[in-house]
């Protein structure tokens, strides 16, 4: 050494070798945008780390245009189509529930659904179909729908967690906090003009509340700019079936609604 400073450009190839005994988990680049965010989604997707070359190197960013922090944000709006992105995240291992589940469950319905039913995560006979809300929690939700005079072709059905949790026990808060972004994908593309969150996970998920589901039933709330009513989840209707007039309610403000957005 002759005591100059080392060039950027030999700092970078020197980066890059480092990369490359890594492995192929790693991907350096200059800045969080500077790469397809397509190709981005599906590095993350299956497991892989996405690393400003300021983070490999081992030096401070003087400018930066965003931090792999934020990918997902980011990403979520960044697919033309519901099928491209199912594709870009139907092989997720961002969690372990990647390794435990039988079955990608993405999302089922109408692409350009005017109404969107968001629940928690899916069950065992989600798990083993690959669709949400197939179990009997599902079929109720579709008597349901069609008490609302619709079916399930009409609206669109989607979780906050696209993999089953074992045993069905609540999603872990770093679960949802990984898969969040999916979801938040599938609101922009399908675009809905109402939400309506079954059960309290997914509506404190959605609008980033603690407050128990009795606080949150019976006034609309909105999530980014769509408005949102939270009712029951179909499976508490089963144990408890005397919450089936209260989502009776909750069902009709929805339809009241979108009659009026008519």
């Amino acid at each position: 050494m002759d005591g100059k400073p080392e060039n950027i450009l030999d700092m970078v190839r020197r980066a890059l070798a480092a990369q490359a005994e890594l492995g192929v988990g790693e991907l350096v680049v200059k800045s969080a945008n500077s790469v397809e965010p397509r190709t981005v989604a599906r590095l993350i997707a299956n497991g892989s780390r996405v690393v400003p070359v300021a983070a490999a190197i081992g030096v401070e960013a003087v400018e930066t245009d965003a931090s792999p922090a934020s990918f997902g944000v980011e990403l979520d709006s960044q697919f033309d189509s519901l099928d491209a992105h199912r594709a870009a995240i139907c092989n997720c291992q961002l969690c372990t529930l990647g390794k435990t589940r039988n079955k990608f469950v993405y999302g089922v319905g109408n692409p350009n659904a005017e109404i969107m039913f968001i629940g928690e995560a899916p069950g065992a006979e989600e798990d083993r179909l690959g669709d949400p809300f197939v179990g009997r929690a599902g079929q109720l939700l579709d008597k349901i729908i069609e008490a609302m005079k619709l079916s399930r072709q009409e609206v669109y059905i989607a979780n906050i967690l696209k993999c089953r949790p074992p045993g069905n026990r609540d999603p872990e808060p770093q679960e949802m906090e990984k898969c969040f972004p999916y979801l938040r994908e599938q609101v922009r593309l399908v675009h809905p003009k109402l939400l309506c969150a079954l059960g309290r996970i997914a509506a404190q998920a959605l609008l980033q509340t603690t407050a128990p589901l009795g606080t949150l039933r019976g006034s609309w709330h909105v999530y980014e700019n769509t408005p949102l009513l939270v009712t029951y989840h179909p499976a508490a209707l089963l144990r408890f079936p005397k919450y089936k007039k209260d989502t009776w309610e909750d069902m009709q403000k929805l339809m009241a609604r979108h009659e009026s957005m008519k």
